[in-house]
């Protein structure tokens, strides 16, 4: 396993796939070589993730649906106002641009998500001007969405991205237009009485069915620029969905709340690291 780990580190560190885009003047990351959105940074291999979905799977039994196209009622701004994103072509939710980012109305902690999203057809701008938004759990930790297809931008900001922290594994992004997927196990973080953290957040990610982010820890509240930190909050909070300036469109959007408090002995730990 050691010897596999190592072997990912030098493929992912082969200074020939980093683009040049980006800054070399921000943060370290924490516990890492790169800075926040390191233009040094490689950015990940490109995979072809097959067709897009024909259909529109059904969401599981015991899921709360999100959105399924029939109104954006689960949705508000952080005013508390009603979501003013538009119904197109239906079972279809676009961005209407400078109407403010939205949130669910309900919170959650660990979930299981399910989104499906399309940037826009007609390629306008580039980085991270094109076909942007993303998905915010407890409306601060970032999975970025971006046009990721033959868009060069700064590695730790790629499509499945965990925003200025972590590139996807790899670059598993449909043509523009064409509808893509994530499914994402997020797990809340934990904090003590005292407000100091006992378990990070985690991450998996799926993108077009590609694993891109395995059990990845979140190093705190993603942020552009600056290096990621913890402050304390409620064990649930919103999932937003955020305006860039870009007509993104979404569909079948929904969430399994799951309970993920699993006692771990990190002793069983120690023992298998020594393995």
């Amino acid at each position: 396993m050691k010897r596999l780990v190592a072997l990912c580190s030098l493929v992912f560190a082969d200074p020939s796939l980093a683009q040049g885009v980006g800054y070399d003047d921000t943060p370290l990351i924490p516990g890492q070589a790169w800075r926040v959105h390191d233009k040094n940074r490689p950015n990940p291999p490109v995979v072809d993730p097959g067709p897009a979905p024909t259909t529109i799977a059904p969401a599981p039994s015991d899921a709360i649906v999100l959105f399924d196209g029939s109104s954006v009622d689960a949705w508000q701004h952080a005013d508390g106002s009603s979501a003013r994103w538009r119904l197109i072509d239906g079972r279809v939710m676009q961005v209407t641009p400078g109407s403010g980012d939205i949130q669910t109305r309900d919170t959650f902690g660990d979930v299981q998500l399910h989104l499906e999203f399309a940037t826009p057809e007609k390629v306008e701008g580039d980085s991270q001007g094109r076909g942007n938004s993303g998905v915010f759990f407890f409306g601060i930790y970032e999975i970025q969405i971006l046009d990721s297809y033959n868009n060069k931008t700064y590695a730790d900001g790629q499509a499945a991205s965990i925003y200025g922290q972590y590139p996807p594994l790899v670059n598993a992004s449909r043509k523009p237009g064409e509808w893509q997927t994530y499914d994402i196990v997020f797990e809340a973080p934990r904090f003590d009485d005292e407000g100091e953290l006992e378990r990070p957040a985690y991450v998996t990610v799926l993108h077009n069915g590609v694993l891109v982010q395995a059990h990845q820890p979140l190093l705190g509240a993603t942020q552009h620029r600056n290096a990621p930190s913890y402050q304390a909050h409620e064990a649930a909070g919103p999932i937003k969905l955020q305006d860039h300036g870009n007509p993104m469109r979404f569909r079948n959007i929904w969430v399994r709340p799951l309970n993920l408090d699993i006692a771990i002995d990190d002793d069983d730990i120690d023992d298998e690291d020594d393995d």
